[in-house]
């Protein structure tokens, strides 16, 4: 199969370290180094594919690179007694996509230890709705309730609500019997939030305080925060004795400016949530949650399907403005 052409986003750093993204053909040869061979029917479009495919070197050092850190597709050839041709898989984080070529394009070949079983319940296309961000939102739940959140000690805030991450979030917990107070710059998405089960949505302004008292009136049981910044400080200062607050990202900011007071007067704990590497036994624990009990009702209200690679580059602009809502996927082939 080496000399197989199929189609590929690349992504070229030109001499005046500018970066363009074209649709190109590759070959299997041109593939990685792994034992499972795996032709991609559907990737999605996550806040580090974006930025991988804009010549973001935090993200991605080598260039020319195909974007794309979640595949979902059938197993064309494999090394590994693990998995044979045309079982259904699916790959989420690792390398995926960093600086290993990733699901934007028609075949990937991955190390075995990356690849998951596609689980009981999900279809491929369901699988990649889910994705990363997906994944991502359903461990911090998971974390979230280890850490002895449950819907009878009051409200859990989710902040960043209408990006991918949090609105899977707010509707995983909405459908466990959580009440949800979700922020967003976009209260204007109020209606969209609503309906994937949140009780409250809360404007940014609310939900930053700009105060710097080292501690504030709790008012949420938890919180699940995917912006970090100032947000996740005044989460962690808003939330209820002995509550529980998980990180997962940085849009708004890296930087975390807070006292110690919250963990030792309330006894708040912050879990960080590390999705890309999550050991394959809770990896797999979490995916079943997501195609039993953690699967959703709002699958579709969340979700914009691309119709190809070319599609990428519009949802790529609005990724990165913020004007992203929900999950949009990608097919990459029948």
């Amino acid at each position: 199969m080496e000399n197989i052409a199929f189609k590929a986003m690349i992504v070229t750093e030109t001499a005046d370290k500018q970066f363009i993204r074209t649709i190109s053909d590759k070959h299997i040869i041109d593939l990685p180094e792994g034992q499972v061979l795996i032709k991609v029917r559907y990737s999605s479009l996550n806040y580090k594919d974006a930025l991988s495919a804009s010549g973001n070197k935090g993200v991605t050092r080598r260039y020319p690179h195909t974007p794309g850190i979640d595949a979902a597709g059938l197993v064309a050839e494999s090394s590994d007694p693990a998995f044979n041709p045309g079982d259904q898989v699916l790959v989420t984080g690792y390398d995926l996509g960093m600086n290993t070529a990733g699901g934007y394009e028609e075949y990937i070949r991955v190390p075995a230890a990356w690849v998951v079983p596609l689980p009981a319940g999900l279809s491929l296309r369901e699988s990649m709705i889910y994705g990363t961000a997906g994944f991502t939102a359903a461990l911090s739940c998971y974390k979230l309730i280890k850490h002895g959140v449950t819907p009878d000690l009051g409200p859990v805030l989710v902040t960043g609500a209408t990006g991918g991450v949090g609105s899977i979030t707010v509707a995983i917990l909405a459908q466990s019997g959580f009440e949800v107070a979700a922020v967003t710059t976009k209260i204007d998405q109020t209606p969209y939030l609503l309906q994937l089960g949140a009780k409250e949505v809360i404007s940014v302004a609310d939900a930053d305080d700009q105060s710097g008292r080292p501690m504030l009136k709790p008012r949420w049981a938890g919180a699940v925060d995917t912006v970090g910044g100032n947000i996740l400080a005044t989460a962690i200062k808003t939330t209820r004795h002995h509550g529980t607050v998980t990180c997962c990202g940085n849009v708004t900011s890296a930087e975390l400016h807070t006292s110690i007071y919250p963990f030792i007067l309330n006894g708040i704990s912050l879990v960080g949530i590390d999705s890309a590497t999550t050991p394959m036994d809770h990896r797999l624990l979490v995916w079943n949650k997501l195609a039993t009990d953690w699967k959703l009702n709002h699958l579709e209200t969340i979700t914009t399907e691309l119709p190809g690679l070319e599609a990428l580059d519009e949802r790529i602009g609005l990724i990165l403005q913020g004007k992203n809502r929900g999950r949009a996927i990608v097919k990459i082939s029948e």
